[in-house]
């Protein structure tokens, strides 16, 4: 099971993925740049303070090694002697060997940035299961850095043998010449020997940069279905959403619905739309849809605005492009200006004519434009007994 789950990563980890893996300390590191970028910063203090460091140790094989009558009667002068040459030693390695710490730091930031995180040093029990140790110590990113880390030490010491058999003769003429000269001929065969070895971890580091960053990369891979279960962990579940959703609809059903008995008309399509529209001209700049619905909505629309006296107008042309065109709580386009005000002129006069022996006014015929009626591009339906 567990290597078809790991046969099924094979998409990218998701931004919150990655995040996670850098609070628990998993970013890409690559000690073959540090190794480069240390041993780079020790070799070049090296060259700058060269004449320096030729300086001090050739003053101090001078002084450490004279030997008069007082250094033989006190034994105990070759102990401070040695303090002090240990303490000038010191003084020349500190400084290089801080610096390449700093270094060596900085070249491992480069690749996988500032990550701080007490994470990984926290007690887990579950590092004290051996047999999650040993899967650990077989795994792919073990086998790669002990691989990588065998073929570069052979390749190092291939290298720096290589030279030394080559210079060999140079290091034994060095040996003949006077101790200053010496000392510069040696340094300067030791600090060639470097640059090659420097040029060995150059090419190491340029392939273990990014080698260090898709290993990292494959690691943190996830399947289809740790994707989905992010997803529903960050956005919440569909079914929990889609509930949701329909209570906040019926909500919104049950307010809109309740706005029905207050409108000033309700225009129907006769059956299959409903638009309820209220217009106030002390607050109003045009006429709002208070509601609208389609089908059984429509009907329970029809209802509520017969049972509260609301005057049902059936203006099928009308009802269909303020449905499509208008929303709820919202002004009515201007292009249906004419048309809505022509329906509520023939509710103001129906509403005159009612306690009348006039005869009920006839609605017009509403000036809808034709491309806001959602049905007028479809073809018309034939007629019955038509072949």
């Amino acid at each position: 099971m567990a290597d078809q789950d790991a046969q099924d990563r094979n998409l990218p980890a998701t931004a919150k993925k990655i995040r996670q893996a850098r609070e628990e300390g998993q970013v890409p590191r690559s000690r073959d740049l540090g190794h480069l970028m240390a041993l780079g910063m020790g070799a070049l203090g090296m060259m700058v303070a060269a004449p320096w460091l030729a300086a001090r140790l050739r003053d101090s094989l001078i002084q450490k090694l004279r030997f008069d009558a007082s250094v033989l009667a006190s034994p105990a002068s070759m102990g401070e002697r040695l303090a002090s040459a240990s303490w000038e030693v010191l003084q020349v390695v500190l400084p290089i060997g801080l610096l390449m710490v700093l270094v060596a730091v900085a070249g491992s930031l480069v690749v996988g940035g500032w990550n701080w995180t007490l994470k990984p040093i926290a007690p887990k029990l579950g590092k004290l299961n051996p047999l999650s140790g040993v899967k650990r110590l077989f795994s792919k990113q073990q086998f790669v850095d002990a691989l990588k880390a065998c073929a570069l030490a052979l390749l190092l010491g291939t290298v720096g043998l290589a030279y030394l058999g080559l210079r060999l003769e140079d290091f034994r003429a060095a040996i003949a010449q006077p101790l200053p000269a010496a000392f510069s001929y040696a340094g300067e065969l030791i600090l060639g020997g470097l640059a090659l070895l420097l040029l060995v971890l150059a090419v190491a580091a340029a392939i273990d940069a990014p080698l260090q960053r898709h290993l990292l990369a494959s690691r943190l891979k996830m399947s289809v279905k740790e994707v989905k279960e992010e997803h529903k962990q960050s956005e919440g579940s569909p079914e929990v959403k889609g509930r949701i959703r329909a209570r906040m609809r019926e909500m919104a059903s049950r307010r809109m619905l309740s706005a029905v008995p207050k409108a000033d008309l309700v225009v129907m399509n006769p059956t299959h739309y409903a638009v309820a529209l209220k217009y106030d001209a002390a607050s109003m700049g045009a006429p709002r849809v208070v509601a609208k619905g389609a089908d059984l909505l429509a009907l329970r629309i029809r209802d509520l605005a017969r049972g509260a006296r609301v005057p049902v107008l059936q203006a099928p042309v009308l009802a269909r492009a303020l449905y499509a065109h208008a929303d709820i709580d919202r002004e009515i386009p201007v292009a249906l200006f004419g048309a809505v005000a022509q329906v509520l002129a023939h509710v103001y006069q129906l509403r005159a004519t009612a306690g009348g022996a006039a005869a009920a006014p006839v609605l017009p015929e509403l000036d809808v434009p034709r491309e806001l009626d959602p049905h007028a591009s479809r073809p018309p339906l034939p007629q019955e007994g038509a072949r």
